[in-house]
């Protein structure tokens, strides 16, 4: 138990029966008559949905133990991604709700930080931003207008705007939470498709 004072970003937490993860936290100190509190925002982990809640400082909370396991990418089918935890192969599957849109840019091999709860998986840590292959789009061209965009289809058939000066095979940055082009990679490496 911890009183709500206590909680910080990334924690797990039973509210009235419901398990939560603490996804921002702000505590406001007492100011003349008027008590302390405590706003976090809090999701639930089994239906993702979001909840603003208030407590008092004192106010006591169920902390839960998660546990963190670092799971190697095999494949996609239908809903949930197929992963094998590389320590006793073990293969477990972790539905899409949980991965969001990096389900699109996991690729065979790739390690994952996942966090289980009584068994289950809750969360996956990934990262914001990937790095992905452009494998079609229209010739580049080099316009005077910074604000055009064309379409362009990735190695794992996404597909997003990007600049005119953008060329079939070129490496590009895409931020995962919303989708969209960041930036060019420039490599001097080879890079293996």
């Amino acid at each position: 138990m911890l009183t709500a004072s206590e909680l910080a970003e990334g924690m797990v937490v039973r509210v009235e029966g419901q398990v939560y993860r603490i996804l921002k936290v702000e505590a406001k100190a007492a100011a003349a008559k008027l008590g302390g509190g405590v706003k976090a925002e809090l999701s639930n982990v089994k239906t993702g949905r979001l909840w603003e809640a208030r407590f008092r400082p004192q106010e006591r909370l169920e902390d839960l133990q998660v546990e963190r396991r670092n799971l190697e990418f095999l494949f996609h089918a239908a809903g949930a991604s197929t992963f094998m935890d590389p320590n006793t192969f073990e293969q477990l599957e972790v539905a899409d709700e949980i991965l969001g849109p990096a389900v699109n840019f996991l690729q065979s091999g790739a390690v994952v930080p996942v966090e289980f709860f009584e068994g289950a998986p809750i969360s996956a840590m990934l990262p914001d931003i990937v790095e992905a292959r452009v494998i079609q789009t229209a010739p580049p061209s080099h316009s005077q207008q910074d604000s055009a965009w064309k379409e362009a289809t990735l190695e794992n058939n996404v597909t997003i705007r990007v600049p005119l000066f953008i060329a079939p095979d070129e490496w590009v940055r895409v931020d995962l939470r919303t989708g969209r082009y960041l930036e060019r990679v420039h490599n001097d490496r080879k890079r293996i498709a």
